[in-house]
């Protein structure tokens, strides 16, 4: 007879485990779902859910859920990708539609929350979009364990999470573990210094980066115009990193540039989290003849954009599978 201690030790096969997670996805974030399965040993507890995503002729979502019986009674994942806001309502009518089919509980991974940047209202008639999209996901409806969990990182102004009504709880998460690891992996030796390019962004991250001498760089009026300076930090002879949460057009981290290089950088390289780049303005970046960005390092949290960055100078793509992975991991039974 099998003692109570001997019956403890027993390993179960990995084929035997029980899959209790379900991992769904919008198309383009499919391939990073997949990929997150190799870690934290959600292999053996977890698969990756079908969803039909098609057109009727009238260019209205045609979408369905496969083998819905598997995801019932079981922890959900949706990995959404909002950056294209004609994809918005497809993806939403999903993350809608999951709880109503008896779904365990409900996390949605939104890496990149695009309104992020419009949380405030300046003067009348603004509209703070940040806060219709907070409405919008608020509306999902609850799953047998309460209210979804949202997880998104770096999202741009922390206050965004007020936004957000009792119906979802908001979870923010940061991509910088990555680009401390690409440190660590490929600058060893190096003198480095991590600069900010304003003071809202060095609140922000500093404390993530007491490590290195840290430079903050500020915008100031010169004239008619206003211009980039540093204005704390000694950056002379240093290999300095601009971080910061997103880029769009790039006209900011090109004026840090040109400033830390007047203040005897030598050499500037950046990170952000989102490489949003509207209308191909990466290419500023890839095109530059004098002085360019020696490293430019992002996530795929914008895939349809790190897919185009991949294996161009000087942009590295660095993967948030392993922070995705212990996201699920932790949030899921």
């Amino acid at each position: 007879t099998m003692s109570l201690k001997e019956s403890r030790t027993i390993k179960v096969p990995a084929e035997k485990y029980q899959i209790d997670t379900i991992i769904t996805a919008c198309p383009q974030m499919k391939s990073l779902a997949i990929r997150a399965l190799k870690y934290e040993d959600l292999e053996a507890r977890t698969r990756v859910g079908e969803i039909r995503w098609k057109q009727f002729e009238d260019g209205m979502p045609n979408l369905m859920i496969k083998e819905i019986s598997e995801i019932q009674g079981r922890d959900c994942v949706f990995i959404a990708d909002f950056l294209d806001p004609k994809e918005m309502f497809e993806q939403l009518s999903v993350i809608y539609a999951l709880p109503r089919y008896f779904v365990r509980s409900l996390t949605i991974i939104l890496p990149y929350f695009p309104t992020g940047t419009m949380e405030r209202v300046d003067e009348e008639g603004q509209i703070a979009t940040a806060y219709t999209l907070a409405t919008m996901l608020s509306a999902t409806p609850l799953s047998i364990m309460g209210p979804a969990r949202l997880v998104i990182f770096d999202i741009h102004a922390l206050q965004n999470r007020f936004y957000f009504g009792s119906q979802i709880i908001p979870l923010l998460q940061t991509a910088i573990p990555l680009f401390k690891e690409a440190l660590k992996a490929n600058h060893k030796g190096e003198d480095i210094a991590i600069a900010f390019p304003d003071e809202g962004a060095s609140k922000r991250f500093g404390k993530m980066f007491k490590k290195w001498d840290n430079i903050i760089c500020t915008k100031v009026r010169e004239g008619d115009k206003r211009i980039v300076c540093v204005k704390e930090g000694n950056v002379a002879g240093k290999s300095v990193f601009i971080v910061d949460d997103l880029v769009k057009t790039g006209g900011t981290l090109l004026q840090c540039k040109g400033a830390l290089l007047k203040q005897g950088a030598k050499s500037v390289s950046a990170f952000v989290t989102h490489p949003v780049f509207p209308q191909d303005s990466w290419k500023r970046f890839t095109s530059e003849k004098e002085n360019p960005f020696k490293h430019f390092y992002v996530t795929d949290s914008c895939p349809t954009v790190s897919s185009v960055l991949a294996g161009k100078k000087p942009f590295t793509v660095l993967s948030l599978e392993t922070l995705i992975a212990n996201v699920i991991s932790t949030y899921t039974t």
